[in-house]
């Protein structure tokens, strides 16, 4: 909630606290909703779902930052944070006085996610954080993304756990430019971005011939989709592409940059996904780690700004997790 982007600023406060009343609504979590005071209608009826274990956050040692980041990046994020706030790039990316430690907080959450998951306290793990990661590159924010989550959660869990192969699969509308970045030169992390066509949306990368670079080269893979795409053309390509690229490669983890943007009633774009979409991608991708991970998945918020959209898409993707 402390990370101010301003009023009409589409990354705001309302996207976690429509998630909070969805998951409750859902009946997956018992705890009181924090934000009472909260009026929307997220188009969820009070149902019993699958029972969630609620993780409370800690923020993220600094030092992990420099996992994928420049110090002179992570330096000037701060100084501008701590001197009030203002803007991180030339577009987008507003930032107040608390962004800085809010970003280390969303990290923390996402490591926490990692821990828990590798330790064996639960099986999956979804991190409803903000600010969003997959646009932050090596070397910049961008995109309403200060630093680059999954890819600091991929080479931490390398480094903390002993794990060799890492899959990443971001289902953000917009290409993950940031993680892409981070990892492209790296043969053991798998990244495949679904989204839609860099022609046509933010940030403009994402063409299908970016493949990765150097010993990375092979080890990215872009699935761009053009405008009015929808649930059919994303399973096909599920399908046709990533589980056999998942298959290929029989990564021991996996984790899911998962944005919500590319659903029919958000504003931010042209993909038309139903709720029902995403619950099978996530069911899609479950099975695959329980072929190859020992069904170890660790996923993380990044886009979805239509707030109904968002809450009812967080609670499919969290039954798809769940595997019942």
């Amino acid at each position: 909630m402390e990370h101010t982007t301003g009023p009409s600023h589409p990354e705001r406060p309302d996207r976690i606290r429509a998630i909070h009343r969805a998951v409750r609504l859902a009946g997956m979590v018992e705890s009181p909703d924090p934000f009472p005071e909260f009026e929307i209608n997220l188009g969820i009826s009070k149902q019993a779902g699958p029972k969630l274990v609620e993780m409370e956050p800690k923020p993220a040692d600094p030092k992990w930052l420099t996992l994928v980041h420049t110090p002179a990046m992570i330096e000037r994020t701060r100084r501008i944070c701590d001197a009030g706030g203002g803007l991180l790039d030339d577009e987008d990316t507003p930032v107040g006085p608390s962004s800085y430690d809010i970003a280390l907080l969303s990290l923390g959450s996402l490591l926490g996610c990692c821990d828990a998951v590798m330790n064996g306290k639960v099986d999956r793990a979804f991190s409803a954080a903000r600010p969003p990661g997959h646009h932050a590159e090596p070397d910049r924010p961008m995109g309403f993304c200060l630093f680059s989550n999954v890819a600091i959660a991929a080479k931490y869990i390398q480094q903390q756990y002993n794990i060799e192969k890492v899959a990443v699969i971001d289902f953000d509308v917009h290409h993950g430019n940031g993680t892409q970045a981070c990892l492209e030169h790296d043969p053991t992390a798998l990244f495949i971005s679904l989204h839609q066509h860099p022609k046509t949306c933010y940030p403009g990368t994402g063409h299908d011939w970016e493949s990765g670079s150097g010993h990375g080269d092979g080890y990215t893979l872009n699935i761009p989709f053009n405008p009015g795409s929808g649930d059919d053309q994303y399973l096909a390509a599920f399908h046709e592409k990533v589980l056999p690229e998942l298959d290929l490669f029989k990564p021991q983890v996996l984790l899911i940059s998962a944005g919500f943007d590319a659903h029919a009633d958000d504003p931010l774009a042209q993909i038309n996904l139903t709720d029902d979409c995403y619950e099978e991608m996530t069911r899609l991708l479950v099975e695959s780690a329980n072929r190859h991970c020992a069904g170890r998945v660790i996923s993380a918020l990044e886009g979805g700004y239509d707030l109904r959209a968002l809450g009812r898409c967080v609670v499919r993707h969290l039954i798809g997790l769940v595997g019942t």
